[in-house]
C-alpha cells in the first residue's frame, strides 16, 4: 500500500511540475504578446498625437484669442506618402511608425531649410505653404524645389533600406498657388491654420497625382517656368470656377542646372533666383527707410535710392554687366544710404554693417557680400573707383548732376545740409556746387553720353544765380 502511494505521489508531482512548465511557457508567450501590444499602443498613440495634435492643441488654447491674416500670395503643397495602409497588413506597425516618422522628420528640415512653414501632417499626408508668415515673392520657386528634395529624399531613403529596384513608399505631390488666410494660434509655439480655396485646390491637385510626380496649377506653373522644365498633364474641374489647367514639373532647365539632370541648380540659377528675390529685400529696407530715416533728410530719402537701384541697372546693362554683377550693383544701390539710419556722417559704414548683418540670411555668399560692401564705399566722397562696377556706382549716385530736375534736388541737399548747421546760405551752397561739379566727372561711357552734356548747362544755370 505504501509502495503504490508513493508511485502515486511521484506521478503527481511530475504532472505538476509538467504542469508547472507549461505554465511558465504559457506566460512567457503572454509576455511577448503584451510587449507587442504596449509597442503597437504606443506606435498607435504617436500615429494619433500627429493626426490629432492641431485639434487637442486648440481645444486646449480656446480661451486664447486667434487672429486671421490674409495673404495674397502662398503656395501649398500637398505630399502624400503612398502605400502608408497596404503597409501595415504586412509590416510591424513599429516598424512602419519608425520609417514614416524618418521620412516626416526628414521633410521638415527640407520644408525649413526654404523657408517654408509645415502647417500639419496627417497621417502620411504632410502640408505646407510658402509665403506664410512672412510674405514674399519667391515662395512657388521654393515649395517646387522642396518638393524636389523631398522626392529625392524618399527615392534615396528607399535605395539604402531596400537596395535597387525594391520599394514600398511611394510620394504624390500637389502644389496649387493663391489666396489664403491663415489663422495664427498658440503663444510659445505658433500655429497656423490655412483655409479657403487654395488649400482644397492644392489637395485636390494632389489626389489625381500620379506616384513620384509634381504636379502644379497653371497658377503655379506661370510664376515657375522660366526656371524649370514642366509638362501639360490635363484639367482639373473647379467647381464654380471651371477647369484648372495643370503640368507636371519635370526638372531643372538645362541651363540651370548644375548636375544636367535637372535635378541641382547651378550659379545661373541663384543668380537669377537672387533678381527675383531682391524684390523682397528691397521691400523691407525702403520700408525700413521710411520709418527710421531722420525727417530732415530731404536729399538722402527713399527716393534717392530708389533712384540709384534703377540708375544701376540702367547704365549696369549699358555696360554689359553679367545677371550677378547687376544683382551686386542693386544690392549696393539698396544699402549705399541706409546707414544714414545710424549715422548722417559715417553712413557707408553703417550700410556695410546693415548689408553684412542681412543679406547672409537671403543665401548670398561671403564673397558676394564683401563685394557689396566695398560698392557701398565706392560711393563715399569724392568719388575715386576702382573698376567698372565701382564705376557705375558712382555715376548712379550722382546721376542727378546732369539731369533736367538738377537744380530742385540740389536745393533739398542744401536744405538737409542746412537742417544741420553744415551749410549756410544758398548763395554760399550755390558756389560749392559750381566748384564741385566743375570738377566732377562720370566715368562711364553710358554716364557720360547720357549726362555730360546736360552737366554743362547746370553749371552754366547755377552761376547765373549767384550773387
Amino acid at each position: 500500500m505504501t509502495g503504490t502511494n508513493n508511485e502515486e505521489l511521484v506521478k503527481r508531482i511530475a504532472r505538476l511540475a509538467r504542469q508547472n512548465q507549461e505554465l511558465e511557457e504559457h506566460l512567457k508567450k503572454l509576455e511577448k504578446l503584451n510587449d507587442k501590444l504596449t509597442r503597437e499602443n504606443e506606435s498607435l498613440k504617436k500615429l494619433y498625437e500627429k493626426s490629432s495634435s492641431r485639434d487637442l492643441k486648440e481645444e486646449g488654447e480656446g480661451e486664447r484669442k486667434d487672429r486671421t491674416l490674409r495673404f495674397n500670395m502662398a503656395t501649398l503643397l500637398f505630399a502624400d506618402i503612398h502605400g502608408f495602409s497596404k503597409l501595415v497588413e504586412k509590416m510591424d506597425s513599429t516598424s512602419v511608425m519608425d520609417e514614416l516618422d524618418e521620412i516626416l522628420f526628414e521633410f521638415d528640415s527640407i520644408v525649413a531649410k526654404y523657408k517654408i512653414e509645415k502647417i500639419k501632417t496627417i497621417g502620411d499626408t504632410f502640408m505646407c505653404a510658402g509665403g506664410i508668415p512672412v510674405r514674399n515673392i519667391t515662395n512657388p520657386v521654393d515649395v517646387v524645389m522642396a518638393a524636389f528634395e523631398m522626392r529625392n529624399f524618399l527615392e534615396s531613403y528607399e535605395l539604402s533600406k531596400r537596395g535597387p529596384g525594391k520599394r514600398i513608399w511611394e510620394l504624390k505631390t500637389g502644389i496649387h498657388t493663391g489666396p489664403v488666410s491663415a489663422t495664427i494660434s498658440g503663444k510659445k509655439k505658433i500655429s497656423y491654420d490655412i483655409r479657403g480655396d487654395t488649400v482644397n485646390t492644392a489637395s485636390r491637385i494632389e489626389t489625381v497625382s500620379e506616384n513620384g510626380s509634381i504636379l502644379i496649377s497653371v497658377m503655379t506653373y506661370e510664376l515657375v517656368k522660366e526656371f524649370f522644365d514642366c509638362e501639360y498633364y490635363g484639367k482639373l474641374p473647379v467647381k464654380y470656377k471651371g477647369d484648372l489647367q495643370m503640368y507636371i514639373v519635370k526638372g531643372i532647365k538645362p541651363a540651370f542646372s548644375a548636375d544636367g539632370k535637372g535635378l541641382l541648380p547651378n550659379e545661373a540659377f541663384k543668380t537669377k533666383f537672387g533678381l527675383i528675390q531682391f524684390t523682397d529685400i528691397q521691400e523691407i529696407i525702403l520700408d525700413k527707410l521710411e520709418k527710421e530715416l531722420p525727417s530732415f533728410l530731404h536729399y538722402h530719402n527713399v527716393k534717392h535710392t530708389v533712384d540709384v537701384v534703377t540708375e544701376v541697372e540702367l547704365i549696369g546693362w549699358a555696360e554689359g554687366c553679367t545677371d550677378e554683377e547687376i544683382l551686386l550693383l542693386k544690392s549696393a544701390a539698396l544699402f549705399h544710404d541706409a546707414g544714414h539710419t545710424v549715422s548722417y556722417d559715417d553712413h557707408e559704414y553703417h550700410g556695410t554693417m546693415l548689408a553684412r548683418e542681412m543679406l547672409p540670411l537671403y543665401n548670398y555668399t561671403p564673397e558676394q557680400i564683401e563685394r557689396i560692401c566695398s560698392l557701398i564705399m565706392a560711393t563715399k566722397l569724392p568719388p575715386r573707383p576702382k573698376d567698372l562696377l565701382e564705376s557705375i556706382m558712382c555715376d548712379s549716385d550722382l546721376d542727378y548732376l546732369g539731369r533736367s530736375d538738377f537744380i530742385p534736388v540740389s536745393n533739398t541737399l542744401f536744405e538737409e545740409l542746412k537742417a544741420q548747421n553744415k551749410m549756410g546760405s544758398l548763395n554760399d551752397w550755390n558756389k560749392i556746387q559750381v566748384k564741385f561739379i566743375s570738377g566732377h566727372q562720370y566715368f562711364t561711357k553710358t554716364a557720360r553720353s547720357l549726362r555730360e552734356v546736360n552737366k554743362q548747362l547746370q553749371i552754366e544755370r547755377i552761376q547765373s544765380l549767384i550773387t
